[in-house]
């Protein structure tokens, strides 16, 4: 082959639509438009199965296939041989080509006719250039390697969890220039994701949850693949789906406990990135941008990469706390507090908490403060360890891979935002103290 596929990937988003020709048994050729084409690797790609059309019984009687792709950058055209392998009709591969084909026919206004019934897979047999004249490819608005490798060098000086998701989200806007992020953790008990941390929007959405399989996020974490939108679409929108969710639960405080997501109005472009480490699925990076086709490949690629190395340190941080030596707990009665008693009502159901009738936490994250309260209230204890939590009864954590600095993270910065007067800060490796500034009423149900 003297042309690389991936050197030429942005033929495939579909700018330009391309061509695709066959011929049936008796040589009678046939030409149609391509809604979509997928890059697999240098020796794969998939198109979008949609209708059972001439082109379509052409393929399954066996017919060489021939792709016509045009570069929107530079105006090259480049043909495309192909030998038909098989076809997908669910799966990672499958759900990227439906994310994506659904913001093109959303694009084209085509939603109630554009519905992917498979993706067929296809060995690439060769590519060749069509011969004229081309523009010069501009160049890339970020350098991806001098990005990814002043990114990671940064991750690998955090100190902490909380300190490594910080750095983590001013990387993808300092060095990729990413405005518009943000990071969920993986509640694999609950099946839900919650927001931990981001960027570029009014409020955090700290503590906000989205289910698995729900939206780009929820089945970039199902399918545990990179899932990139280049069109807005009602589809893939969150506003309807987080509301349609809480109400599925048939929770009674619900409604009270759904912390809007972070997001754009109207974003053009979605793209998300699971990040795992060892095979498990620890979380999911989420960016989107108010432009259409924003991110192509190459961004997919650098941070995919950029994932990879968040998980491992994410790993490494957990594993760090886990294996801390005990420390010992301090009970301070000489500890005073002072002005208007702050009212604690945890609903035991759900372990949610609220302070002063307004809702706080829910959920393993719940059952910390309480159990973190309770022991203020009737001991005075305010330093505490992650392993004497893990162990407590009271909080029933879901299992060891829980990620319980996570659980950590969240707490302390729901509090913060708040700002009622209850307070985290780390001590050390494996510990941290709690401090209260008012007076507790705690209230049980």
């Amino acid at each position: 082959m003297t042309v690389r596929l991936d050197t030429i990937r942005e033929c495939l988003e579909g700018v330009i639509p391309g061509h695709i020709a066959t011929c049936d048994a008796e040589g009678m050729p046939n030409l149609a438009y391509l809604s979509q084409v997928q890059f697999i690797d240098n020796e794969h790609v998939a198109l979008s199965y949609q209708f059972f059309n001439r082109t379509r019984q052409n393929i399954l009687a066996g017919s060489p296939v021939r792709l016509l792709l045009t570069s929107h950058l530079t105006g090259a055209q480049y043909r495309l041989t192909l030998a038909y392998l098989r076809t997908e009709t669910a799966g990672p591969l499958f759900e990227q080509m439906k994310a994506k084909l659904a913001g093109i026919a959303s694009h084209e206004g085509m939603s109630e006719v554009f519905r992917l019934r498979g993706s067929d897979v296809y060995r690439l047999l060769g590519i060749e250039q069509v011969p004229g004249a081309t523009l010069a490819l501009p160049p890339p608005a970020v350098n991806y390697l001098t990005a990814l490798r002043r990114a990671t060098g940064r991750l690998a000086g955090c100190g902490s969890l909380a300190r490594l998701l910080e750095t983590a989200l001013d990387c993808l806007g300092s060095e990729f220039g990413i405005g518009h992020v943000m990071f969920l953790m993986l509640d694999e008990s609950r099946g839900c994701l919650y927001t931990l941390a981001s960027r570029g929007y009014p409020q955090s959405g700290v503590g906000s949850e989205i289910p698995v399989g729900a939206g780009v996020i929820g089945i970039c974490a199902r399918e545990r693949i990179p899932i990139r939108i280049g069109f807005m679409t009602s589809e893939y929108g969150y506003g309807r789906t987080i509301r349609r969710s809480v109400e599925a639960d048939g929770q009674g405080d619900s409604l009270e406990t759904a912390i809007p997501l972070p997001g754009l109005p109207e974003a053009g472009s979605q793209m998300a990135i699971p990040v795992t480490a060892f095979d498990r699925l620890l979380g999911v990076l989420y960016m989107e941008n108010v432009a259409d086709l924003h991110f192509g490949y190459d961004d997919e690629d650098a941070l995919v990469a950029f994932a990879a190395q968040l998980g491992l340190a994410m790993h490494h941080h957990q594993q760090a706390e886990e294996l801390d030596e005990e420390a010992p707990t301090t009970e301070n009665p000489a500890v005073q507090v002072a002005g208007p008693p702050l009212r604690v009502r945890h609903f035991a159901a759900t372990d949610s908490v609220f302070l002063d009738d307004d809702y706080l936490i829910k959920g393993v994250a719940g059952a910390i403060l309480w159990t973190l309260l309770s022991d203020f209230v009737e001991r005075r204890r305010t330093s505490f360890t992650n392993k004497g939590l893990r162990v407590d009864p009271r909080i029933r954590l879901p299992g060891v891979s829980d990620n319980l600095e996570a659980r950590l993270v969240l707490l302390q910065r729901r509090l913060d935002e708040r700002a009622a007067g209850i307070h985290l800060a780390k001590t050390g490796r494996g510990r941290f103290s709690l401090a209260v500034d008012r007076p507790l009423q705690l209230i049980s149900g």
